[in-house]
């Protein structure tokens, strides 16, 4: 697939999550063959204004190429001037956001309330298109309600206005990330342009990446909450639409991602912010293990890296060493397992 001039190993991308696909986030789901990454949604007006904060959030690596960054804002000028920058820092591609539904950013006119007004949602592709040579693509919502009607008609836009790719979440502002997406409306959208178009929406594993693309005829697929604590998702898409068994992302590998995201983590941002994120964000890769609530808490007051490394390998040595018991149907009469136990507390 190309969007542009950019072309892309395989179908996956990563979503622009906010507050969460920062650097380390990325290069992580890259390594898991993700083919395309995105930034988080990224101020226009902070951009253009030189904010050290905002500026940071485009700090990139050359793993993570290809890269694509997300910005928002209502006034052409701003994001013509604010894509310029994106291009000047080496991003690949530039992404605008039409399907934010957060309160505060629809108070501004930007994100979805832009699928309301089509006229200005025009000139700011238009002028965004005119500031820069590198490829352009719009994240959009089926719009204000569930018929679609917005999306086709801002794909279309967006196409006369010289983008090079749409995506579409297909539920309503209204819905935000409720109720079912409808994914009819990405082949709607497919059928109305003749531009890639990028689904997005509840997929959380390969066989619903799979699904969406024999429903939808769209070009990619675009994951964002279901690999949160799981970039192990990117392979398992890619496998599956091989026609592959998928890879397991077993014990060993969850552990060692769990250490280099924390690693990653402290190098980018230092290790007493890293490890205050890490309090919550290491316990969204044991979801699905048992008795990750004992671990969940056991990293809550975190504040070195030795230390949520010590938690990470003692919670997994927990597992490997009572794995047979943990594949027994309960029992209530068998004894409860053992709390976990760092090596230095055993020996202490």
């Amino acid at each position: 697939m190309k969007i542009g001039s950019v072309r892309l190993k395989n179908k996956t991308i990563l979503a622009p999550l906010a507050g969460i696909s920062n650097l380390p986030f990325r290069l992580m789901a890259k390594s898991y063959g993700c083919a395309l990454v995105c930034s988080e949604m990224i101020s226009a007006a902070g951009l253009v204004r030189h904010v050290d904060k905002t500026l940071r959030m485009l700090d990139s690596a050359p793993q993570e190429k290809p890269l694509s960054v997300q910005i928002f804002g209502a006034d052409p000028a701003i994001m013509a001037e604010a894509a310029r920058v994106v291009e000047s820092r080496g991003a690949d591609i530039v992404d605008l956001n039409f399907g934010c539904a957060v309160k505060k950013i629809i108070k501004t006119g930007s994100g979805v309330a832009l699928m309301r007004e089509p006229q200005q949602a025009e000139k700011v592709i238009t002028a965004v298109r005119k500031a820069v040579k590198i490829p352009l693509t719009i994240k959009m919502r089926s719009g204000w309600d569930n018929s679609g009607r917005q999306a086709r008609e801002l794909a279309r836009i967006a196409q006369g206005c010289g983008a090079d790719a749409v995506t579409l979440h297909p539920r309503s502002a209204v819905q935000r990330f409720g109720g079912c997406p409808d994914w009819s409306l990405i082949g709607a959208v497919k059928k109305a342009i003749s531009l890639p178009v990028i689904g997005n929406g509840d997929i959380t594993t390969g066989d619903s990446a799979l699904q969406m693309i024999e429903r939808t005829g769209c070009d990619a697929v675009m994951i964002g909450r279901a690999a949160i604590g799981n970039p192990f998702i990117f392979s398992e898409v890619i496998a599956r639409l091989k026609g592959e068994l998928p890879p397991q992302a077993d014990l060993e590998l969850r552990r060692q991602t769990m250490r280099q995201y924390l690693g990653a983590s402290v190098q980018y941002i230092g290790e007493a912010h890293a490890c205050y994120m890490m309090r919550s964000r290491l316990g969204w890769f044991v979801k699905s293990l048992p008795h990750n609530s004992r671990f969940r808490e056991s990293i809550k007051r975190v504040t070195s890296r030795a230390e949520a490394e010590v938690l990470i390998d003692a919670y997994f040595e927990f597992l490997e060493k009572n794995a047979d018991y943990l594949r027994l149907t309960e029992d209530p009469s068998r004894k409860s397992l053992p709390e976990i136990t760092t090596a230095s507390e055993r020996s202490g």
